[in-house]
């Protein structure tokens, strides 16, 4: 992915390895996303930004009290997360910018693993229906007890597994947000809730 870049960034040194999660490691609120975006995350090194999807949650956190300043721009900017952290499922740019169910489960471990270091975190945001169900399996995988039947994705649909509260959200990529389908409002919503749930 890193050898086939976009001409608007051909002058740029891709990261092109997983890309670590970004955030406040001490945060209440952990936002779950789906992967890296080809010439997004894989890119900059730094989770979901560089692309319009991080745009637009970065904007979203900025206007919640969540970031210090909007949407970022690069590695290094100055931009600081708080009382929230950012993680995805899949550390690699799937081909497509679509992670499938085996990327997911060959990546479940490094979620697994940083879920427990996460020793604050009461609300887990889920950027979509991917990122629901494997925040869910995570928490499942991690000690959990299964909730039957599974809860369903929506947006700010809330459920609660294990210590942990359920928040959806549609995700930020351009086919919801230039559609109409998630709107700032809506994205802002979300994460007022999650800091109402982090605060019971």
């Amino acid at each position: 992915m890193a050898r086939e870049k976009r001409a608007s960034f051909a002058q740029e040194s891709y990261w092109g390895r997983p890309v670590p999660s970004f955030g406040d490691p001490d945060a209440r609120v952990l936002i779950v996303g789906l992967a890296p975006a080809a010439h997004g995350g894989n890119r900059t090194g730094r989770m979901f930004t560089g692309d319009r999807s991080g745009d637009w949650l970065y904007g979203s956190l900025h206007r919640t009290g969540f970031a210090n300043h909007g949407p970022p721009i690069f590695a290094g900017d100055g931009l600081v997360l708080e009382d929230v952290y950012v993680v995805a499922p899949v550390r690699c740019a799937p081909p497509a910018n679509k992670p499938t169910i085996e990327e997911r489960d060959t990546c479940l471990g490094y979620l697994v693993r940083e879920l427990p270091l996460l020793a604050r975190t009461k609300v887990i945001v889920a950027l979509g229906g991917f990122a629901w169900d494997a925040a869910i399996k995570t928490c499942v995988t991690a000690g959990a007890d299964p909730v039957r039947p599974k809860p369903k994705f929506g947006h700010l649909a809330e459920t609660k597994i294990g210590p942990y509260a359920f928040l959806g959200s549609y995700h930020p990529s351009q086919q919801n947000t230039f559609t109409g389908k998630l709107t700032e409002p809506m994205m802002d919503a979300v994460f007022l809730r999650a800091r109402q749930l982090a605060n019971d």
